[in-house]
């Protein structure tokens, strides 16, 4: 057993490591620079916290947000490794003591946010003490191009220059593509980096595309079919924050919010609430999440639609990040679209660019919405999407997404086509898709009648085609580039080269189309499984085994309590499930469970061997 495989089973209890893992921890070991890039869930922390262990001296660790810093530091402390953060979190009196223990060499592991870094205090300790590695996690924050740029990260270059010697520089991320995987390696400055990308899928989790009538109705019926399940809903805005929580709240749901515009006090007592699981449900913006490590979140909902793939990818895959299976449910409206434009046109985050960037920026920004509100009109597999979108190709079947499980037929609308094409160029090109849509199905509106659109040769002319259905199609024929929509304050439909070829009849449109409409709830109930609550395991748990687990649970919650740590960060509930599956009746047996190693036996062995052998 090498010395990486030592520290992964005693330390974290793990026996064999992730797929990439080793590579990584290996290229640190030899003391190459080295950037990864690995999925929400996928374990990149394993990947410089094992080094970091190995290695002489201390590793500082450059992280953006002080819930992430505490979660996994509480994690390393839990696991019986000495680790601290120093952040704003902190009064300076225990900024001070940290600090003071740091000289002393007392951490091992050191977590620090970015704007610490040239501050006096940091910086004397740092150029006194023997930095073997420095980690930057969630290193897209130092792309412009990256959905979360955060202008303190270009500090990072500077601060490593003042140290008296170059330690080896790690750097890791979810989501990158290509540009942003570019901007890390040369702001950095990494040096001939080992780079490693393990692929972006996550086959446990399941994605569905809504566009419901009524959201909340929608929304409310999933989470019925949850109970006790820990879940995020995403929300756009404060205000549908506010409005999604108070309705769940007075329905008597187990809910908690979250969103920049609470009190200081209120968010963290809020965030803490979930993450010890005395909430099931936080409903919040996406202030909420960044390092949130609850490894038994069992769904995310996104009550809206996000501005780009990348954030929608990062906030789903804050759900099963146990490995265990979980739900990624996204509902669409078309007024979602609208909102993130408006964020895009007055976007105050990128003031630090030039006049030029800033422009090019907002146009990256807009060609990303595009692309995201394509997801929630493709009939394709929405597993497959998310992967071309990361640069990734692989199968166009995926078998757990709703787009794979529905089915499909293959229609000709190419007649359909023309009268969307005919009604556009017989109205000049003025109008967005509703006007064009209520001129095509015969509609007698006020604005029919000012524009006087009733006498347009297009008229009623598809007046028996189902609206969702003649919506379905023009978004295809924008997706596929015989339609564009503009973005420039005003959505007008325009035609484009290819509208010809359709127009004069040398071009078909075939697409594919949903033949029935499945209930949300008949597809969930396919998707139940016997045993624990649906979506802990594929395994299928007898009664016994069942109380089991409640028993453990309850067990761990007892400890978490008096830890004052989440209960995840005891053990999670796959080694849990390991517990009832195996029973372990001795310390050795118990060694064999992932997720328990040497330190967390001595603190809890006994009291799980005796839980399970009652």
């Amino acid at each position: 057993m090498s010395s990486a495989e030592q520290v992964l089973k005693q330390y974290f209890g793990y026996d064999s490591f992730r797929e990439g893992q080793e590579e990584l921890i290996g290229s640190i070991l030899k003391g190459q620079d080295t950037l990864g890039i690995m999925p929400t869930g996928a374990g990149k922390s394993m990947c410089f916290q094992v080094p970091a262990l190995i290695m002489e001296g201390i590793t500082l660790v450059i992280s953006p947000l002080i819930s992430l810093m505490k979660d996994q530091v509480e994690g390393l402390n839990q696991a019986g490794v000495h680790a601290a953060y120093l952040n704003s979190s902190l009064t300076a009196g225990q900024y001070q003591k940290a600090l003071g223990l740091a000289k002393q060499g007392r951490y091992k592991i050191i977590y620090v946010a970015p704007e610490r870094l040239l501050t006096d205090g940091f910086l004397n300790f740092a150029v006194e003490a023997d930095v073997s590695m420095l980690t930057v996690d969630e290193a897209h924050c130092i792309s412009q191009w990256g959905q979360d740029f955060r202008p303190s990260y270009l500090k990072i270059a500077e601060f490593i220059e003042k140290l008296p010697k170059r330690p080896v520089i790690s750097a890791f991320t979810a989501t990158a593509t290509k540009e942003v995987r570019d901007d890390i390696i040369d702001l950095l400055l990494l040096r001939s980096p080992t780079v490693a990308t393990t692929g972006f899928d996550r086959p446990n989790l399941y994605f569905a595309v809504q566009a419901p009538k009524d959201k909340y109705a929608s929304m409310k019926n999933f989470l019925q079919l949850h109970p006790g399940q820990s879940g995020i809903v995403y929300c756009l805005t404060r205000k549908y924050v506010e409005e999604v929580y108070g309705r769940l709240k007075d329905e008597g749901f187990s809910v908690t919010k979250y969103h920049a515009g609470l009190a200081d006090g209120e968010r963290k007592a809020n965030q803490e609430d979930f993450i010890y699981g005395r909430m099931d449900i936080m409903v919040a913006t996406n202030a909420f999440g960044m390092g949130i490590d609850k490894s038994d979140v069992r769904f995310v909902v996104h009550y809206n639609m996000p501005k780009n793939m990348e954030s929608y990818y990062q906030e789903a895959g804050r759900a099963g990040r146990d490995g265990e299976a979980a739900e990624c449910i996204l509902m669409y409206a078309g007024q979602d679209v609208v909102t993130n434009q408006f964020f895009i046109d007055n976007n105050r985050e990128n003031q630090e660019l030039d006049e030029a960037a800033r422009r090019l920026a907002a146009e990256r920004d807009r060609e990303r919405l595009r692309k995201m509100t394509f997801y929630c009109f493709t009939n394709e597999c929405l597993r497959d999407y998310i992967l071309r979108y990361f640069g990734e190709y692989g199968n166009s079947y995926c078998g757990n997404c709703a787009n794979c499980l529905s089915h499909f037929e293959t229609v000709d609308v190419t007649e359909t086509a023309k009268a969307v094409l005919g009604c556009v160029l017989s109205s000049r090109q003025r109008f967005g898709t509703t006007m064009i849509m209520d001129t095509l199905h015969g509609a007698s509106t006020a604005k029919i009648r000012k524009y006087r659109m009733e006498e347009n040769p297009y008229y009623g002319k598809l007046a028996k085609i189902p609206v969702y259905k003649l919506r379905k199609v023009m978004n295809y024929m924008q997706m596929q580039g015989y339609l564009h929509v503009t973005d420039d304050g005003y959505a007008i439909v325009k035609l484009t080269e290819k509208s010809e070829a359709v127009f004069s009849g040398k071009e078909q449109i075939v697409m594919k189309m949903a033949k029935e409409e499945e209930h949300p709830a008949k597809v969930k109930k396919e998707r139940r499984r016997k045993g624990i609550a649906a979506g802990y395991a594929d395994y299928e748990f007898t009664e016994t085994q069942e109380a089991m687990f409640e028993k453990l649970r309850a067990l761990r919650t007892e400890i978490a309590k008096e830890e004052k740590v989440p209960p995840y960060i005891v053990f999670s509930d796959k080694t849990l499930m390991h517990m009832c599956i195996s029973k372990p009746a001795t310390k050795d047996e118990m060694l064999k469970v992932s997720g328990v190693g040497e330190f967390k036996y001595e603190k809890y062995g006994a009291r799980f061997l005796a839980c399970v052998q009652e």
